[in-house]
């Protein structure tokens, strides 16, 4: 399929349709608490792992490594922009990390992290997802922001891969909220809401990332480097030690096996 035309069309807008995409299917996935109130441990994990691998995946394939060739293409040393805007994204989400109230699955109130606050426990749930949507939407809008800069149908199948990835993993990442909203005795109704609003970070993130690489060009490859960063940092603090919760750590390594495999593929057969 020859998706050239798109080159055509504002990066801007482009980011905005793909990130609106990424966020329907998180909103697809809380739906699922209408089918089901509970979601079996190993299912979560599992869900949860194969995230961890989409997000390790397109944090190289669709970020790191265009970030390496473009500054060799500008006659920079390649590994300067990735290691600086690597780490960058990195202390960024461990800033807001220690900043943003928010409360990991499984955990008692107490163990709330960030700004001690009085917010109920179900916003603090969703906030802890919220906070690893903001670097997702962030990748997505700097890699179709990056189009305005080198219009290279490789660079769009990629960024259309990223989207692709993105959203098939914040299909289980919504059901992975609402449920056990639903779960905590929240109605239906409002455990889906509250799991579709956590993803509506991402349009947010991904038009200013998009906006952002147009304004500072020479940036970009500190830009897709940033995203990288911030995404290991959330599968390392969060996804992760989340899905290895329980005895049966296996399927959660299977997970992010199947997740990491899935986005290389995408990656690298549309890009």
């Amino acid at each position: 399929m020859n998706l050239d035309w798109l080159l055509e069309i504002n990066p801007i807008l482009l980011a905005l349709v793909a990130t609106l995409f990424t966020w329907a299917v998180t909103a697809l996935g809380a739906s699922m608490v209408f089918f089901f109130k509970r979601i079996d441990k190993r299912v979560l994990n599992s869900m949860l792992g194969f995230a961890a691998g989409v997000m390790i995946a397109a944090s190289f394939w669709s970020l790191l490594k265009p970030a390496i060739e473009m500054s060799e293409d500008q006659g920079t040393s390649g590994w300067i922009p990735a290691v600086v805007g690597f780490l960058s994204g990195g202390a960024f989400l461990l800033m807001i990390d220690k900043i943003l109230p928010h409360l990991h699955m499984g955990l008692s109130t107490d163990k709330a992290e960030g700004i001690k606050t009085s917010w109920q426990r179900s916003i603090l749930l969703v906030l802890a997802i919220t906070l690893h949507n903001i670097p997702e939407g962030l990748a997505v809008g700097v890699a179709f922001g990056a189009l305005a800069i080198n219009p290279d149908p490789a660079l769009l199948a990629g960024a259309i891969a990223l989207a692709l990835g993105i959203g098939l993993q914040n299909f289980p990442e919504g059901a992975a909220v609402s449920i056990p909203l639903r779960r905590e005795g929240l109605s239906r109704l409002k455990a889906f809401n509250y799991g579709q609003l956590s993803g509506i970070v991402e349009p947010i993130a991904g038009v200013f990332g998009a906006y952002l690489v147009l304004t500072v060009t020479p940036l970009l490859p500190y830009a897709l480097s940033f995203a990288a960063g911030a995404m290991i940092f959330v599968v390392v603090e969060e996804l992760i030690p989340e899905s290895q919760q329980g005895q049966e750590t296996d399927l959660s390594t299977i997970g992010a096996m199947l997740g990491f495999a899935t986005m290389m593929v995408l990656d690298v057969a549309l890009g």
